[in-house]
C-alpha cells in the first residue's frame, strides 16, 4: 500500500510495509503519553525553540527533502525547493508567535468582582491524515501550530509518500522533540477509523479528497471529535478590466500551472469580460502551452482521471486547444472554451494542467459564474478599479479572496475554504486557535 513509484518512469523504487495493528495502538499511546508528560509540563518558548531548529533542518536537509518530493509525486524541482523554503517560513512564523498567540486573554468582567483571564492549552494527541500533492507544506502547517500549542501528531500520510512520511518523523527527533510528539504511521483507511474513534485522540485534520473527508467527518462526528478538513477546490480567476492584459495572462498560467495543476486552491475557472475574453483567450492558450513544465502529473491513474473528464467535455461540446499526447502520468496543457455554466465538467474540479474559461457580459455575471460551483477554497479578482475589487471579493464565496495578484499565500494568512472546500482554517493566527482549550479562569476574590 505505501510504495514510491515514481511517475516519471511508473518504476517503483520503494516500498514499506502497512503498520500492524500493534504499531499503530503504540502510535497512540506514545503520542498520548507525550501529550500528558511533555505537552503539559514544557513552556511555549521551549516548543517554539524546536520548531525554530525544525525549521533550520527543513533549510539545511532542502535537497533531500525536495529530491524525495520530485520522485514520489512528479513535482518540478524548482517548486519542490519552495515547498520546503515555505515549510521553515511555517516553522519560524510559529517559533516566533507562538507565546504571543498562547498568552493569557484578559476579559473585562461586568457581572461582578473579580477579574477574568482565558487561557490557552492543549487538549492532547491529534491525528493528521495528509495529501500527496504538497507531501512537506502539508505536513508543516498543520503540526507546528498544533505543536507549539502542546498538542502531539499521529501522522498518517498519503500512501504514495512514505519515504517523505519517514524522513519528516526522523527531522523531528533532529529538532528534539520526544518521543510520542510526532509520530509517523502507515495506516490503512480501517485503521484510521481506529484511531480517530480512540478516546486518547482529541480532533483530527484532514487535507484531501470530499469523499475521505467525509468519512473521515462522519467517523469523527459519531465520536465527538473536533475536525479541520481543508478539500477539494475550482477557484474562480475573474478578469474585470485590465490596462495590461499580458500582465494578466502572466499571473493566469502561474495560478493554473502551480504544482502542475496540482493545488487544490489553484485557479481553474477564467471568467473574462466579454470585451477582453477573445483577446485573453488568444493569448492565455498560447502562454500555457509554452509555459507547460512538461512535468507528470502525480502518477499514471490521475492523468486517466482528467483524461476521461476532458474527453467527457469534449464530447458535449467544449473545444478543448492543447498540443501534445498523453502517455503515462504526462498530460499535456490545454484550454477548455464553449463550456456551459451548467455543463459537468464547470461544477467539476480539474486536478491537471486544464483551465476552463468562460465569457461574462459583465461583473454582476462573472460573479454568479465565479459563484455556481459546490466549491469554495479560494478565489482571484483583477481589475483596475478599487472599488469593483473591494465589492466584488465581498460577493465572492469563497474562504479566500486574492486581488490584481497570485501565489501571494503566506505563513501568517489563514488558509482554507467553506461550502464543499471544508472548514476550519491553517496558518496565521487563526491556525493556532482549532485545537486549544480556551479555559476561562474567573477569580472572584
Amino acid at each position: 500500500m505505501y510504495a514510491v513509484t515514481d511517475p516519471a518512469t511508473g518504476e517503483v523504487v520503494e516500498t514499506h510495509p502497512t503498520a500492524t495493528d500493534a504499531e499503530v495502538g503504540a502510535a497512540v499511546t506514545a503520542a498520548h503519553t507525550a501529550a500528558t508528560e511533555w505537552g503539559r509540563t514544557g513552556t511555549v518558548a521551549e516548543r517554539a525553540d524546536l520548531l525554530r531548529r525544525l525549521g533550520d533542518l527543513h533549510t539545511e536537509r532542502r535537497g533531500e527533502l525536495a529530491a524525495g518530493i520530485v520522485r514520489e509525486m512528479g513535482k518540478p524541482l524548482a517548486e519542490a525547493e519552495g515547498e520546503i523554503d515555505f515549510c521553515a517560513d511555517i516553522y519560524h512564523y510559529y517559533a516566533d508567535h507562538a507565546e504571543e498567540f498562547l498568552a493569557d486573554e484578559p476579559l473585562d468582567v461586568t457581572s461582578g468582582p473579580g477579574g477574568a483571564v482565558v487561557r490557552r492549552g492543549p487538549v492532547g494527541a491529534l491525528l493528521g491524515i495528509m495529501p500527496w500533492n504538497f507531501p512537506a507544506y502539508q505536513v508543516a502547517r498543520f503540526a507546528a501550530p498544533n505543536l507549539a500549542v502542546g498538542n502531539t501528531v499521529v501522522l498518517k500520510h498519503a500512501p504514495q509518500c512514505p519515504a517523505t512520511a519517514a524522513l519528516l518523523e526522523r527531522l523531528f527527533s533532529e529538532a528534539g522533540f520526544p518521543e510520542g510528539a510526532y509520530v509517523n504511521v502507515y495506516a490503512t483507511n480501517e485503521q484510521v477509523a481506529g484511531i480517530i474513534a480512540d478516546p486518547r485522540v482529541r480532533g483530527v485534520s484532514l487535507t484531501g479528497s470530499e469523499r475521505a473527508g467525509a468519512a473521515v467527518a462522519e467517523t469523527a462526528g459519531r465520536h465527538l471529535k473536533k475536525v479541520v478538513l481543508e478539500l477539494g477546490g475550482s477557484d474562480p480567476f475573474l478578469v474585470l478590466s485590465t490596462d495590461d492584459l499580458d500582465a494578466v495572462v502572466d499571473a493566469a498560467v502561474a495560478a493554473r500551472l502551480d504544482n502542475t495543476g496540482q493545488a487544490c486552491n489553484a485557479a481553474k475557472r477564467f471568467v473574462v469580460v466579454r470585451e477582453l475574453y477573445d483577446a485573453f483567450v488568444e493569448r492565455f492558450t498560447a502562454r500555457l502551452l509554452a509555459d507547460a513544465t512538461g512535468a507528470p502529473l502525480s502518477s499514471a491513474a490521475a492523468a486517466e482521471r482528467l483524461a476521461e473528464q476532458v474527453d467527457e467535455a469534449v464530447a458535449q461540446g467544449a473545444a478543448l486547444h492543447s498540443r501534445g499526447e498523453r502517455h503515462g502520468a504526462f498530460f499535456p496543457a490545454g484550454v477548455l472554451t464553449g463550456i456551459a455554466p451548467d455543463h459537468p465538467a464547470a461544477r467539476e474540479e480539474l486536478f491537471g494542467p486544464v483551465a476552463l474559461v468562460f465569457p461574462a457580459a459583465d461583473e454582476d455575471e462573472a460573479v454568479r459564474i465565479a459563484n455556481d460551483t459546490p466549491y469554495g477554497l479560494g478565489s482571484y479578482v483583477f481589475t483596475t478599479d478599487p472599488e469593483q475589487a473591494a465589492r466584488v471579493a465581498d460577493r465572492i464565496e469563497a474562504g479566500m479572496v486574492f486581488v490584481n495578484g497570485v501565489g501571494a499565500e503566506g505563513a501568517e494568512l489563514p488558509f482554507g475554504g467553506i461550502k464543499r472546500s471544508g472548514f476550519g482554517r491553517e496558518l496565521g493566527r487563526a491556525g493556532i486557535e482549532e485545537f486549544v482549550n480556551k479555559k476561562l479562569i474567573r477569580t472572584v476574590a
